[in-house]
């Protein structure tokens, strides 16, 4: 399969009255992802935080915010699972902090299949809020990641700013960058934003904005939360002349969708009008890359 249809969640952080709110928010925004035809979709960094909510007790602790929706991270993984199962997609969970054995909190991503496997992502550069207030710590490798619909890799926010971690994901082959996002301001999110269209242009390859929207004043975490999601790639021949696939309203809660066709990328990386992908070492000084690990979904 080359042509697939993305959906990128504008996802809005809301103030649940139970876990079985929560079960019906997510189940109705993937059967809207499934209807629209979506093979793949995509939720935002952090998203999960709204499941601080179920504590009332904890909710308005960061801390306690922090550890109530770690706790929670079985049932929302079974969840996600069984979702993806049932609509035959492929669904990237909101991120969420996870409480490691060392005691550590990773702030991590997961990627389910239709088949019932998964993968995680660590966020590995960590933003001034992530180590100075939240405890939130990096992890090791950047992933590539093989499945029915093609290389996807997973670049968390912060992550998507810095080029060589995308750069080892396109030389390992990754057609499609994932970018789940969660910003308190429009200058974060542009951040993210020119950096997705960044990496899209220098991997010659498609990236996918999600972010966290609407306000939460309950949450000491994810109380402001700006943002639109888009699905980019390089301004290229069979590429829009900007890039934008498709990009929602600022704000909104809302999927965004666009068919993309990783053929297009391949033919652009060989013969593209530039061909940004194949003289990356060209550049004087290049640097080594990072860590990359493959795994498989398929």
């Amino acid at each position: 399969m080359t042509r697939f249809t993305i959906a990128a969640a504008q996802y809005p952080i809301d103030l649940l009255d139970g876990w079985d709110a929560y079960v019906a928010k997510l189940t109705i925004w993937v059967e809207q992802a499934a209807a629209g035809g979506a093979g793949l979709a995509v939720f935002p960094e952090y998203g999960a935080m709204e499941l601080a909510s179920l504590d009332p007790v904890t909710m308005g602790d960061l801390a306690g915010s922090i550890e109530t929706v770690s706790a929670l991270l079985p049932r929302v993984d079974a969840l996600h699972a069984e979702l993806a199962a049932r609509h035959g997609l492929h669904i990237l969970a909101a991120s969420a902090p996870r409480k490691d054995a060392d005691g550590r909190f990773r702030n991590a991503a997961r990627l389910f299949a239709p088949n019932g496997r998964s993968v995680t992502q660590d966020k590995l550069v960590m933003t001034r809020f992530e180590r100075e207030q939240w405890g939130i710590v990096g992890g090791t490798a950047i992933k590539l990641i093989d499945t029915a619909l093609g290389k996807l890799a997973i670049l968390i926010c912060y992550d998507s700013e810095f080029p060589l971690l995308a750069r080892a994901a396109v030389e390992a082959g990754a057609q499609v960058l994932l970018v789940p996002s969660c910003t308190d301001s429009l200058h974060g999110y542009w951040r993210v934003r020119l950096g997705a269209q960044a990496r899209a242009l220098e991997g010659q390859c498609y990236a996918v904005q999600a972010p966290t929207v609407g306000d939460a004043e309950w949450s000491p975490a994810v109380d402001v939360n700006r943002g639109a999601a888009a699905i980019y790639g390089p301004p290229d021949r069979g590429m829009p002349e900007d890039g934008v696939l498709a990009i929602g309203i600022e704000g909104a809660a809302q999927w965004v969708v666009a068919e993309v066709d990783t053929a297009l990328v391949a033919d652009l990386r060989a013969d593209g009008g530039v061909l940004n992908a194949l003289h990356w070492a060209e550049q004087p000084g290049a640097a080594p890359l990072p860590q990359l690990e493959v795994v498989s979904l398929s």
